[in-house]
């Protein structure tokens, strides 16, 4: 929770805050640990071999110990291998959120943070989610490389211009917390702040339901598509589409010209509309002009959205539906 009084480490308040200090102790044990040590022998030999002190031996030898060389090498790298383990899986679990998880856009821009929820409901500089549900925020700069960091969660991802990142958290404690840009971003730089208020799920419900009626993206995308006039090309199925159709993209397997494949993700869409000539589909012609500076990305967002919502979900057969018939 916002609280000016001095703290040695930000509060808890997600999921990932108990891992990551968890990780940090342990290093910083290890740290202290053998500078401990070393400093210790130092001071020790330093005093036992002192200049005047005749009662140690001080003629050169050679002792030749198999035990104390694989001491050497096997306990760094137990540890190098226990660290590695261990920072690799907390890495890779805060790029892998739960199924379900709420999705929130972000767009950072000099020198603001812009976040629209599911149903089409926006904020700047204020981010409302639910207490106890893991949210995936999918972010882009319009301009130069953000960074969004909120110490409470123990979550910080760079925001880059032209390419989506994601990070996801799950909060714990309800309140409000700290939101910073910690990468440097301009003249402004230190203005960029927000807030992520953490409210029980009825009283986010409620928020939500509050205040004017929303458009959400899907929708403001399947309106911006129309007024682009990109419906007179991508319609359709197969060979009877100027340009390859989008029922079903999002999500498969797309083959270009070349024979390489790529999947249709969001990063894909994305470059589709802004440089379409970058990837072109195989069986079709480069005949898409480019919509670089002609959309901004909270208009991106909403037409990938929208194109995201013409995946159809795949039916399943139900008994004695389809199949032979005695």
């Amino acid at each position: 929770m916002i609280d000016d009084g001095f703290r040695l480490l930000p509060e808890q308040a997600s999921t990932h805050a108990p891992r990551v200090d968890l990780l940090y102790f342990f290093l910083l044990g290890v740290a202290v640990f053998f500078t401990v040590l070393i400093a210790a022998l130092i001071v020790y030999l330093s005093i036992k071999y002192r200049r005047g002190n005749t009662n140690v031996d001080r003629t050169a030898s050679h002792h030749e110990s198999v035990l104390t060389e694989l001491a050497w090498m096997v306990v760094p790298l137990i540890l190098c291998v226990i660290i590695f383990t261990w920072s690799a899986a907390l890495f890779f679990s805060g790029y892998r959120p739960p199924a379900g998880a709420l999705e929130i856009r972000v767009v950072a821009k000099q020198w603001m943070w812009k976040f629209q929820h599911p149903d089409g409901k926006r904020e700047i500089n204020t981010l409302r989610v639910p207490l106890g549900q893991a949210v995936r925020l999918t972010m882009i700069s319009e301009d130069v490389i953000h960074s969004l960091f909120v110490p409470a969660f123990r979550v910080k991802r760079d925001v880059l211009p032209g390419s989506y990142a994601t990070c996801w958290f799950e909060a714990t404690r309800t309140g409000e917390f700290h939101l910073f840009c910690a990468e440097y971003c301009g003249t402004n730089h230190s203005r960029m702040i927000g807030r992520v208020i953490v409210l029980e799920p009825a009283d986010y419900q409620a928020w939500l339901a509050g205040g004017k009626t929303n458009e959400p993206p899907a929708e403001a995308g399947k309106r911006l598509f129309n007024e682009l006039r990109c419906v007179t090309c991508h319609v359709g199925e197969g060979a009877t589409s100027r340009c390859p159709p989008l029922v079903n993209l999002y999500g498969g397997q797309v083959r270009l010209v070349g024979g390489k494949t790529v999947k249709a993700d969001e990063g894909y869409l994305r470059e589709s509309i802004v440089r379409p000539a970058a990837k072109v589909v195989e069986g079709f012609q480069p005949i898409m002009p480019s919509f670089d500076g002609q959309v901004d990305e909270e208009q991106l967002i909403q037409l990938i959205a929208y194109i995201k919502s013409l995946a159809k979900p795949i039916a399943v057969a139900q008994p004695g539906e389809g199949g032979d018939h005695e």
